[in-house]
């Protein structure tokens, strides 16, 4: 069974799914844009008001909006037409990722103050014991609704990648262009400082000369002196036996050493399967795996390409790579921000 959380902006008479298959059972116009139902038996999705034969029961889910029950695998009823009564119409641009300008300043200021809040001891105790961190929701339902409908919206990208074509895997992903989205914007801005100050510190464990200044646009320019100028974040979409191979997220000479992902889908419900994979390939040991289970909207910090681990004999450097294992059903949705740019 499909549920959500009350406060979401849709009419408290349909808060849950109780009052929903109610309003099913009587076809409530007065609830069609409030929701959308799904029948297991069939693969359609309708609307409350939906004229057709009543279904069981026990073979409806709902969904908050069209897009919801599509992400899952189900078409639309050629009787009912649930797209033209529900509440998630198509978007804009300027609707979907608004710029940062004058009527949209506060979001800098609020991501800021989310990353200010975490656990950032916690973080760095993570990333040094298991090599990642999950750091809590670090975006609300809503944000990751906005970037989830984005991915279909013509002007924010500037490539299209199908995994299957290059042996990536299956499923595709896109990066952004510049300017990037205001939300993408202040996630880079916030996070790179503590960032930067663990990388700073697993570069001197490391022996390694590079060092990272406080600020990301102090990055960014080192990265475009080196020709590194086209922006590296990025929404990937998963479908049902789509995968993401391991790798590493190597753009040119100029690496930072962190990355951060956060998942933009419900699991459980948007998706199943589809789980966040790390490997450690450990000098003259076996590899070790890291499977990292988020929720929607939260976030793991892992290494782009190696990080330092303390041995009896001092510290050593064990080179990590990522991917996604096989989605089982339905759609999943991440957002990567990478620090570096790419060529």
């Amino acid at each position: 069974m499909h549920t959500w959380p009350t406060a979401i902006g849709r009419s408290p008479s349909f808060s849950n799914d109780d009052v929903r298959w109610a309003a099913v059972t009587r076809r409530d116009g007065a609830a069609d844009g409030s929701f959308v139902y799904s029948v297991q038996t069939t693969g359609v999705y309708c609307r409350p008001s939906c004229p057709a034969r009543l279904p069981r029961r026990e073979n409806v889910w709902f969904y908050r909006s069209s897009a919801a029950a599509e992400r899952a695998g189900f078409r639309p009823c050629k009787r009912c037409q649930p797209r033209a009564t529900s509440s998630r119409q198509p978007l804009r641009r300027s609707e979907v990722m608004p710029s940062l300008s004058a009527r949209d300043q506060g979001t800098a200021a609020r991501i800021a103050q989310r990353v200010a809040a975490m656990d950032w001891a916690g973080i760095a105790a993570g990333l040094e014991a298991f090599g990642c961190a999950t750091v809590g929701p670090l975006l609300t339902m809503q944000e990751c609704e906005s970037l989830d409908a984005s991915y279909d919206v013509d002007g924010l990208f500037r490539s299209t990648v199908v995994m299957a074509r290059h042996g990536f895997g299956r499923g595709e992903y896109k990066y952004f262009a510049d300017p990037l989205p205001d939300l993408i914007l202040a996630l880079r801005t916030a996070l790179f400082p503590p960032l930067s100050s663990i990388a700073n510190r697993w570069n001197a464990a490391m022996d390694l000369a590079a060092r990272y200044p406080d600020e990301h646009v102090t990055f960014l320019k080192r990265c475009h002196d080196a020709g590194q100028t086209k922006p590296t974040p990025l929404l990937l979409r998963y479908g049902e036996g789509d995968y993401n191979c391991l790798h590493q997220d190597l753009y040119g000479d100029l690496v930072f050493p962190l990355q951060v992902a956060v998942l933009l889908s419900r699991p459980r419900e948007d998706f199943a399967g589809g789980e966040f994979v790390l490997t450690e390939q450990r000098p003259r040991m076996q590899s070790r795996v890291e499977v990292v289970p988020l929720n929607q909207g939260e976030a793991v910090i892992f290494p782009v390409y190696h990080r330092p681990v303390r041995g009896t004999r001092g510290t050593y450097r064990v080179t990590m790579r990522h991917g996604v294992s096989r989605l089982r059903s339905g759609r999943r949705h991440t957002l990567g921000i990478i620090f570096h740019d790419a060529r």
